[in-house]
């Protein structure tokens, strides 16, 4: 790597250097040097070091007005070291060859004082020399739109929501740009941008002589990208539609409990399988490694490759690659191409792989990771987290109406509501937004109040149908939590319709 041995200091808020690509390059290698050289003197194994900037704003608006304009920059670095078998970290916002030097000096004082505490020294499998770039592709960078046309587009949709009947609506804009430098002592240098934009709105119905409300949310998910994600006509067409629809519930029967038969749409069965599948198939929650947070697994090392997770019409694959996938990457944060983040998870209902940062390949008799590491920042420890993990459509020509037309006595439900799981991530029960009575293979009415049980396995193993890629759609969250100290990470979920056989059916009111 080239010493400049400049004096560059970087500290606190200054936009500038996010906007200058070569002067946070500059800035990076002269800290990164400081920081891999300092370990490499203190007999560090490995040693690494994530250097960002990060912008971000929000738009809240309800009805009429703007109720918050807000944003944030932050820059700094976050340096792990490896010594003796024992990971270290320290982080600062000051970016400066010398500060990054005494924080290398902390990350080891931290190892070493975690040395007696550590019962599995870490064994690292070989690593890849990374010098690579990858940015995110962006057709309308929102930092690079005028305000008032950000604003203008909520308070229009929140406008047409209230004339379409909406008691109340509420509407918002999030949006996270950052650029990621990362060095490690093996020689590896990585620069990445990221994008992601979020829109969303809530309209809220209300029955002012019974005194009950009802809401519907857009369904249209976060994504990596710019304001092209967003179909405005599209939009202001769904706030009317989701307005109608609310006002619909108002109205709509509860549903019977009992056993029946679901189809779940999408923008429903994304959130199903990113608690039951995603989650438990994270390595460190099977080690028992992760428990603090929403528990460790029900899956078992030793069953990988001859589980039967799933019926086999199901396969499920992470990849880091997928088109504005909020974990689409070009490498992760332990420095790992997303190459090797192209995995079956699940393979025609078997359990085939776990979700792995580096360090961890060996205890499952692996080679190597495959690149499932994060940090929600700079100060932040990278931890095992989720790839993007998809649903793999049906080759069959199978669409929505066929796997209705097989349905007797059903739900069809879109999109996500409240949810609940176990400690293993095994039992479980998810709610939705819009429910439709299936009867003799057709979409009835509407129902409410509908809550579906089960769990995992079981759940799993009752998929019969499954939609090919034409009904594909890629939902997902930027706030999955996990971790303690706790971090949020981006992760998206495709999924095509699916039909499940003879589910457990609740009424939310009745078991609340």
């Amino acid at each position: 790597m080239l010493s400049l041995k400049m004096p560059t200091v970087f500290s606190g808020p200054l936009p500038d250097a996010f906007w200058n690509y070569d002067q946070s390059r500059r800035i990076a290698t002269v800290v990164a040097e400081s920081a891999l050289h300092t370990a490499r003197v203190y007999g560090c194994q490995f040693s690494d070091i994530r250097i960002c900037w990060i912008l971000k704003e929000r738009i809240i608006s309800r009805e009429s007005r703007i109720e918050e304009l807000g944003g944030s920059f932050e820059s700094g670095m976050g340096i792990r070291v490896l010594f003796e078998g024992t990971w270290g970290f320290a982080s600062s916002n000051l970016l400066d060859p010398n500060e990054a030097a005494e924080k290398t000096k902390e990350a080891v004082e931290v190892a070493k004082k975690c040395l007696k505490l550590n019962p599995r020294p870490v064994e690292l499998e070989k690593l890849p020399q990374i010098q690579g770039q990858w940015h995110q592709d962006v057709l309308i960078d929102p930092f690079g739109v005028p305000l008032e046309e950000k604003t203008s587009f909520l308070l229009d949709l929140n406008d047409k929501a209230i004339k379409a009947g909406a008691d109340f609506c509420r509407s918002f804009f999030l949006f996270h740009k950052e650029l990621r430098i990362y060095a490690s002592s093996i020689g590896s240098w990585i620069e990445q941008t990221f994008l992601r934009t979020y829109p969303k709105f809530i309209v809220t119905v209300v029955d002012k002589k019974e005194g009950k409300f009802e809401s519907r949310s857009s369904f249209e998910p976060p994504k990596s990208g710019g304001l092209e994600i967003i179909e405005k006509k599209a939009f202001e067409m769904e706030v009317v539609e989701a307005t109608h629809q609310a006002r619909e519930k108002l109205q709509a029967k509860p549903v019977v409990p009992g056993i029946k038969d679901l189809v779940l749409h999408p923008t429903n069965l994304w959130l199903t399988i990113h608690e039951t599948i995603g989650h438990s198939t994270e390595l460190d929650r099977v080690m028992g490694l992760e428990s603090n947070y929403a528990g460790t697994s029900f899956l078992k090392v030793d069953q990988l490759g001859n589980f039967d997770f799933a019926n086999p019409i199901v396969t499920i694959r992470a990849d880091r690659n997928q088109p504005g996938g909020l974990a689409s990457v070009g490498y992760d944060d332990d420095g790992i191409p997303s190459s090797w983040s192209d995995f079956l998870i699940i393979e025609k209902g078997i359990l085939k792989n776990f979700q792995m940062a580096i360090g961890q390949a060996h205890w499952i008799g692996k080679e190597k990771s495959n690149g499932c590491s994060y940090a929600q920042s700079y100060n932040f420890f990278p931890i095992q987290r989720m790839p993007n993990i998809s649903l793999v459509p049906s080759e069959k020509k199978e669409q929505l109406k066929d796997l209705i037309s097989g349905v007797e006595d059903g739900i069809y439900i879109i999109g996500d509501g409240s949810w609940s799981i176990d400690q293993q991530r095994y039992n479980f029960q998810f709610g939705g937004q819009l429910f439709y009575e299936i009867k003799n293979g057709k979409i009835r009415q509407m129902l409410r109040d509908v809550i579906y049980q089960g769990n995992t396995q079981s759940f799993w193993k009752s998929c019969d149908g499954i939609c090919s890629k034409e009904e594909y759609k890629l939902c997902g969250t930027l706030f999955c939590g996990k971790g303690e100290p706790s971090q949020t990470a981006p992760v998206s979920h495709g999924a095509v319709p699916a039909r499940f056989r003879n589910i457990t059916i609740l009424n939310s009111r009745l078991h609340s």
